[in-house]
């Protein structure tokens, strides 16, 4: 790493991720080393990363033991390669009888630096034969977690958390001056919500947002949204992925975290209501 500045470049990976996990491993590697080769020092993957499956079944048949599975290691090799910090999206991990939709946070020397269990489970019913159940498959995790960057604090969320404010207001509250949402959102949820969902998440909290997304119709004709996003604490989009697998890379100045919060200190204005 370079000596540390308030302004670097992060960049998301858009994915249309596939059944086939060693292909998409090597997809996703090749993206975070295109972000790297542009000046990228962080650089965030998706949802599902390295398997996008459909049913209990299928998402058990290629869940491992974090220590066994084939996509830490490799990118803990990845990031110690680019010398970079890398968010590796999620993956299926297996914890006893439960599987938990583990994020990972890995540091410019291989090591892990976080991981985090997607606490909010995504059981809906959208209409037209489209519902999810995962519940079913997953076991929620039960912990907010916060990660030091040296550019500060990095608070981890997944997909469907970005519906529940409190979570992101807990993280800013504790140190969080970024945020990701490493998401693989459906086609109906995210014309309507998606966008708007980020930037309230960002606004409200004074927070960058790094929102990484897959794409495309996948395994089972299941289909996302795409349009990963950066979004800067007030609120501005800096750069999105639209619908085709990708990278988006934007330069992030965190001194407007701290203007952004001297101009609107929302977060000193909270009233327990309870």
């Amino acid at each position: 790493m370079t000596e540390t500045s308030a302004i670097f470049k992060a960049a998301c990976v858009q994915m249309n991720t596939s059944n086939d996990m060693a292909e998409n491993i090597e997809d996703a590697s090749t993206f975070a080393r295109t972000a790297a080769m542009l000046g990228a020092e962080l650089v965030f993957f998706p949802e599902n990363v390295t398997m996008m499956t459909f049913g209990a079944d299928n998402i058990r048949a290629n869940a491992f033991v974090q220590s066994e599975h084939p996509a830490v290691g490799a990118f803990q090799a990845l990031a110690q390669d680019l010398d970079i910090w890398l968010h590796g999206g999620t993956l299926a991990i297996i914890e006893g009888d439960k599987i938990a939709n583990r994020s990972f946070v890995f540091a410019p020397d291989g090591s892990i630096a976080a991981t985090y269990d997607k606490i909010h489970m995504f059981d809906v019913d959208l209409g037209g034969g489209e519902s999810y159940r995962e519940s079913e498959t997953f076991s929620p995790g039960d912990e907010v977690v916060l990660v030091g960057l040296p550019w500060g604090g990095l608070g981890l969320s997944t997909c469907y958390d970005v519906r529940f404010p409190y979570l992101y207001r807990t993280m800013a509250q504790n140190g969080a001056q970024m945020l990701a949402v490493p998401a693989a959102f459906t086609v109906p949820t995210g014309q309507a919500h998606w966008e708007t969902l980020l930037r309230a998440r960002a606004i409200e909290n004074g927070c960058y947002v790094f929102a990484a997304a897959q794409t495309g119709t996948h395994f089972a004709d299941r289909k996302t949204y795409g349009h990963a996003l950066i979004i800067d604490p007030w609120g501005k989009v800096l750069a999105d992925g639209e619908t085709e697998p990708g990278i988006i890379i934007a330069d992030i100045d965190m001194n407007l975290v701290d203007d952004v919060r001297a101009k609107v200190p929302s977060l000193l204005h909270g009233v327990n209501l309870v």
